[in-house]
């Protein structure tokens, strides 16, 4: 939520105390706005590092009204008993308590230092003890990466037909140039064959994977320089805790008795 300098004037602000409701921060046509409905959003806002000053307080005090008129009027028209309304009211409350309860399952199973530990060893280890430097040419068909390679033989040069032909728009207009990668950031079978070529060689056949056909010059290998933990630690964090929750469900739908309806 964003707050403007220049606020319109609250009109609930010229209400004597004896109009409110013990709870309430305002009310509306004799209907109150619940105090804690205020402080709900008074905290996700803190929350999220903006200052609530005075300013701001008035401002969402003057939103709340607002609201709160508009909501009485549909009241009136009955909107709040059309069949849709009342599903995709049941479907908001659903999403709702899902989320809180997620949230309270991670604060209460939270991941342990060790574990993000474990899992950066296993990072490193994923991603092996060399890094790449590569420039490819992808194209749709066999036929047409066999054919570049029969140019490259006869002194073609990789950068001018990578922009000419290649289809990853990535890297053609860089003449194919990969950068600097470790084969676990690569498709396999375009990772296997860069390991296994010599600097400055081109792939003698095709590479193909999900995206098409690839024909691949190695440029350089250095020795690999994995992410220092700190920089990869909340990712790693992250995954882990993306992990649990997926367990999580596996196992309540092991427990339920699902029937779905033909």
């Amino acid at each position: 939520m964003k707050f403007t300098k220049t606020l319109i004037a609250v009109a609930i602000l010229s209400l004597t105390p004896s109009a409110f409701a013990a709870d309430a921060v305002a009310t509306v046509n004799g209907k109150p706005i619940k105090q804690s409905i205020y402080d709900v959003i008074t905290k996700d806002i803190a929350a999220s590092g903006q200052k609530v000053d005075d300013n701001a307080k008035n401002a969402i005090i003057n939103e709340l009204v607002s609201s709160e008129l508009v909501y009485q009027e549909a009241q009136k028209l009955g909107l709040d008993k059309q069949p849709e309304f009342v599903v995709r009211e049941e479907l908001g409350r659903r999403k709702l308590l899902t989320s809180v309860f997620l949230q309270d399952y991670v604060k209460k199973n939270p991941v342990s230092d060790a574990d993000i530990r474990a899992a950066y060893e296993q990072y490193k280890k994923a991603y092996g003890d060399k890094e790449y430097s590569a420039r490819h040419i992808l194209v749709k068909t066999e036929a047409e990466a066999k054919d570049i390679i029969t140019q490259l033989n006869k002194g073609g040069d990789f950068a001018k037909i990578a922009k000419e032909k290649s289809i990853d728009p990535g890297s053609k207009d860089k003449g194919g140039d990969l950068g600097w990668f470790s084969p676990a950031s690569m498709v396999k079978p375009f990772s296997d064959v860069a390991a296994n070529m010599q600097k400055g060689t081109v792939s003698a056949s095709p590479v193909q994977t999900q995206f098409g056909w690839h024909v691949i010059k190695l440029v350089d290998t250095r020795p690999a320089q994995p992410l220092a933990y700190e920089k990869v630690k909340e990712g790693l964090q992250r995954n882990l805790q993306q992990r649990n929750l997926e367990k999580l469900m596996s196992d309540l739908r092991s427990k339920a008795k699902i029937e779905i309806a033909k």
